[in-house]
């Protein structure tokens, strides 16, 4: 469902369902177009709120059932076909609506619980996520991003997201105990994925997915700092507009899962061509702030 091509990877073979759409759906697909309507029936089974081993696809154990683990993967596929269900325009529909309403409630019991503030417990020599910590996830925030009526109906927990998201990042990695076992839980946001110019030149991408998904969200005019992170990538841009490295001439490059549906789109990256994704992002951020575009 979630698997990505390498970054060596010529072709797409082996790419999952819910990285799949959200690809055709980047490239401009419509919702209704045969292959985004043979993958909607798999996405909405998904949102149901059960643990039936038979939708755990690529997550599932190889070994002994564990319901514990079960459980976390059919949250983590859940969330994010939620996420591709959203962007593809399915707002209005009931189903997405009684998932994203679980999905929101959830992460605002979260935020408004002690654990936010000190969400990490000591589990032998680990500092771990409690199994009851509920974090908003990356694909949380794609799908808020894609449901602004939602959104509007849910202003007090967005409140409370855009505080929390703009908070620093802890120095523990996200693992969280499920069951007797403590997972890695990388698809979960404990603060500012994006607190400073080092993090942005490391992953522009990535730096750059983050500042579309808070534009989308309502976020970015919100934080000065993401602010001032945007203004630096638009001053990379040359005399006609187009995006550079603030260093060098290399394409950059992404190994976040997350990113690869959104970039590259482009066929190749060589030549004047390796700029035009995220130079399309910057306008594409712009607008989405209300900023005036001026063709060139």
């Amino acid at each position: 469902m979630l698997t990505v091509p390498s970054l060596r990877a010529e072709n797409f073979d082996g790419v999952g369902t819910i990285s799949a759409v959200r690809r055709l759906l980047e490239y401009g697909w419509e919702k209704d177009s045969p292959p985004l309507t043979h993958a909607r029936r798999v996405l909405f089974r998904l949102l149901a709120e059960d643990d039936d081993p038979d939708y755990l696809f690529e997550l599932g154990s190889k070994g002994t059932h564990d319901d514990d683990l079960a459980r976390r993967a059919r949250a983590i596929l859940r969330e994010a076909a939620a996420a591709a269900l959203a962007q593809a325009g399915y707002e209005g529909d009931p189903r997405l609506r009684g998932a994203a309403r679980r999905i929101i409630d959830r992460v605002s019991a979260y935020l408004r619980s002690p654990l936010a503030q000190k969400p990490f417990v000591r589990i032998g020599n680990q500092h771990v996520l409690p199994a009851e910590a509920a974090p908003p996830s990356i694909h949380t925030l794609l799908m808020l991003a894609y449901m602004p009526l939602f959104r509007t109906e849910h202003h007090d927990a967005m409140g409370l997201l855009l505080h929390h998201l703009a908070q620093p990042l802890p120095r523990q990695e996200p693992m969280q105990l499920c069951g007797k076992k403590v997972v890695a839980q990388p698809h979960l946001v404990l603060g500012d994925l994006l607190p400073n110019r080092n993090v942005a030149d490391t992953d522009v991408p990535f730096a750059i997915t983050w500042l579309e998904l808070m534009a989308r969200i309502g976020f970015l005019r919100k934080n000065d700092n993401w602010c001032r992170l945007f203004d630096r990538f638009l001053d990379d841009r040359d005399a006609e507009g187009v995006w550079h490295p603030h260093k060098g001439m290399s394409s950059a490059r992404s190994a976040n899962a997350f990113v690869w549906p959104m970039y590259p789109l482009e066929d190749h990256m060589a030549g004047d061509e390796r700029w035009t994704d995220l130079t399309f992002r910057l306008g594409l951020i712009a607008r989405l702030m209300g900023r005036t575009i001026d063709p060139i």
